[in-house]
């Protein structure tokens, strides 16, 4: 069934009309399998009378207007007519030819359609009843009655809330069903009112944790870092009233993204803290933790707690990272904030070529995930070791681990000892031990026992403190210093220009990156010996000069000449009119070469194999610790600037230098100095597609040729030619026909 039908049920249900109900049936079947000639001439037939029997008006202008257009459409009703005619004098020698089998075939065929159209139909309608009609008329009804309806409909949602507040009410009422059900002693009735009570359960335990949660995370965020845009409350209600559903979107999505960071950074503790230091959270990499069968079993008010904890945890840590470090900054730095979120068209660095930057440049380097989340493991790691050994809480953070090992050891050499000497193993050495090894030999268990210190609550008092008093300044830190760098970067490129935040942060992220990169890569060069430090600098900036090469010919030089050149080609041909003069832009062509150069390398490496190919499958096997300069410049950099070269000057030659020797106007100068790009590139496909056209002719011309005449293909030795004629050649090989 089609999503008009489903309209239909649906418009039929929630609107209330009596005679969409009646008709539901009849438009089910207004559509069989075509018709017959003449059933489309009968039907068609009563939408022509009116023309016919029209009722004269009073007014002769009227009159006259409606009898010439009566003419003409009855001209055009007896070409109709005509055709008409003799589709229905077809239908009519078909029907003489009919065939009874076939006839009560197709009645039965069209018996079943219907069938399965009334069944189709009927699980539509009780589907749409059960979830959507039944929810929403009672959530509707209850708000009526309780004088809420005009609040749900300020908030732009009413449908999604009315529908919410009737699934409340409905598990509430499956639950005192339930209980009354219970008491009386009807098991059926209590087994069915306790799978639908879970459905729905399960249903808005989902809609909670999915919807609500991130949108509550989301406007929360929003609202702590108002101060940061300069922005005020009353813009997010304008923005809300303008676009309701938008601007909840994306409210939801940024809390969406909050909570996938969150957890993500979770995991990363879980791999660095003892195990069953974070027992009051979920472990989502856990084998046995299954959603569905925790929103099953346990109770609403379980539930409950877990949500409000969940929405005081993600809340204080926003308060924490986001508004605290917002005041602080505000305090100490006065002119840093507002960060600058508004687009200038007065820049003069296109917004393009600055996104063109963020997506190709920065972002893959901030999203590689080998080093980043590294460093960042490194740093939880210091930071947990140094807080274990300063408030004596390391055996609580990280465990026993040496003295595990060490008795692991002494364990297994015991043990490897009594089987030597043929002893019976001791007690514990059974299951349990083989259990327990399996598990350590796996990853670590659940929970590992650990040592606990005097004044154990103050000493964790204390490390809660020492972690707030880190993320306040890991937060200061990353609002600050990214944007700081970019700014100052920036400002070499701008000048006194305002560029939006995103792109100074991105900038200021990338060089703090290349900066840690660079500590860490010395870092690990330190233990190898100061010769070892210098060779390595010296190979390290032999190639980033050669880099630096590369990228400013195939990362600079291509792109901005493929850019002009298509601007040339179709940009100004088609946007600017002949008696105005085009304006180039070097950032923006430069922005649209590296789009249309990356486009032109990917339909290269996906096309046949030919030069440019071969030279590009060579530089990426080759890599940037292996670059071979004079080959990147021989082979791939001096022909490709030289083609774009030719393709650029030789018009510009012709129509500048040769085509004013001629003596034309000026009108027709201009016309060929703005037309000679497009038709040298249509000359170009046009000679491209014959070559194209001559190559298959030629190798359909040697298929032919070859099955009409080969008879034969004869294998020869290949040899040399000697200086010696007067040997005779060897004899024929068996030929194969």
């Amino acid at each position: 069934m089609d999503t008009a039908e489903e309209g239909r049920i649906y418009k039929c249900l929630f609107t209330g009309s009596v005679s969409s109900l009646l008709t539901l049936p009849l438009d089910m079947l207004s559509a069989p399998a075509g018709g017959n000639g003449a059933e489309n001439v009968a039907a068609d037939q009563p939408a022509n009378p009116p023309a016919e029997n029209a009722v004269v008006g009073e007014n002769p202008d009227a009159q006259d207007d409606q009898a010439e257009e009566e003419e003409e459409d009855n001209e055009e009703e007896d070409d109709a007519g005509v055709e008409d005619a003799a589709d229905a004098n077809n239908g009519a020698q078909d029907d003489m030819n009919w065939n009874a089998l076939e006839w009560d075939r197709a009645a039965e065929e069209l018996t079943w359609e219907r069938e399965h159209v009334f069944w189709v139909v009927s699980l539509n309608t009780l589907f749409i009843l059960v979830f959507a009609f039944c929810p929403y008329h009672i959530g509707h009804f209850s708000l009526v009655g309780l004088g809420f309806e005009e609040h749900v409909q300020a908030s732009h949602f009413e449908g999604l809330i009315t529908t919410i507040v009737g699934y409340i009410l409905l598990a509430i009422t499956l639950i005192v069903c339930h209980g009354l059900a219970t008491l009386v002693k009807f098991h059926r009735s209590r087994r069915l009112l306790g799978v639908c009570y879970i459905v729905v359960k399960v249903s808005l335990l989902v809609v909670v944790e999915i919807g609500v949660f991130p949108l509550i995370c989301g406007w929360w965020l929003d609202i702590c870092s108002l101060e940061m845009f300069d922005a005020t409350l009353k813009d997010r209600e304008l923005s809300f009233q303008s676009a309701p559903g938008t601007t909840m979107f994306l409210h939801w999505l940024v809390g969406m993204v909050y909570v996938f960071y969150f957890a993500s950074f979770i995991l990363l503790l879980r791999e660095v803290l003892r195990p069953g230091v974070l027992w009051f959270l979920r472990n989502l990499n856990d084998p046995d933790f299954n959603p569905v069968q925790e929103m099953i079993h346990l109770p609403i008010y379980r539930h409950l707690r877990r949500f409000i904890l969940s929405v005081i945890v993600f809340g204080s840590i926003v308060l924490l990272m986001l508004w605290l470090p917002i005041r602080i900054i505000k305090s100490l730095l006065p002119n840093f904030l507002p960060y600058n979120v508004m687009l200038y068209s007065d820049a003069p660095v296109s917004e393009l070529s600055l996104e063109l930057l963020l997506l190709q440049v920065v972002l893959p380097a901030l999203l590689e995930q080998g080093h980043t989340r590294q460093w960042l493991k490194g740093l939880v790691r210091a930071w947990t070791v140094t807080a274990g050994y300063l408030l004596d809480l390391h055996s609580y953070l990280l465990g026993d681990q040496e003295e595990n090992e060490n008795s692991a050891n002494q364990q297994v050499n015991n043990n490897q000892h009594a089987r030597n000497n043929n002893a019976i193993p001791v007690v514990g050495e059974g299951l349990h031990a083989a259990h327990q090894a399996i598990l350590q030999q796996g990853g670590p268990v659940g929970f590992q026992p650990y040592r606990r210190p005097l004044n154990f609550p103050l000493r964790i008092f204390l490390l809660i403190v020492f972690m707030c008093i880190t993320l306040l300044i890991a937060s200061l830190i990353c609002l600050t210093l990214p944007v700081f760098a970019g700014r100052w970067l920036m400002s070499f490129w701008t000048g006194t220009a305002k560029i939006h935040e995103l792109y100074t942060a991105a900038c200021g992220l990338y060089v703090c990156w290349l900066t840690i990169r660079a500590v860490t890569v010395l870092v690990a060069w330190m233990p190898q010996g100061r010769r070892v430090i210098f060779q390595k600098v010296k190979e390290w900036s032999l190639m980033i000069m050669k880099t630096l090469i590369v990228a400013v010919l195939l990362a600079g030089v291509v792109p901005l000449l493929l850019g002009l050149l298509f601007e040339l080609v179709i940009v100004a041909p088609l946007r600017v009119p002949l008696d105005q003069t085009p304006l180039f832009y070097p950032w923006q062509d430069w922005a649209l070469g590296v789009l249309h150069a990356k486009i032109i390398a990917a339909i290269t490496l996906m096309g046949p194999q030919w030069w440019l190919k071969t030279v590009i499958e060579q530089v990426y096997a080759n890599g940037i610790r292996n670059i071979d300069l004079h080959y990147i410049i021989r082979k791939l950099a001096a022909p490709v600037i030289s083609v774009l070269l030719l393709s650029l000057c030789v018009p510009y030659v012709i129509a500048s230098g040769i085509v004013p020797l001629l003596g034309v106007t000026a009108e027709m100068q201009n016309l060929v100095h703005r037309r000679i790009y497009p038709f040298l590139l249509m000359v170009v496909v046009l000679m491209g597609i014959l070559s194209f056209q001559v190559r298959q002719f030629k190798r359909l011309y040697e298929h032919i040729k070859n099955d009409k005449y080969l008879v034969g293909q004869r294998l020869v030795n290949y040899e040399r030619k000697s200086g010696k004629q007067g040997t005779s050649p060897p004899p024929p090989q068996s030929s194969q026909e």
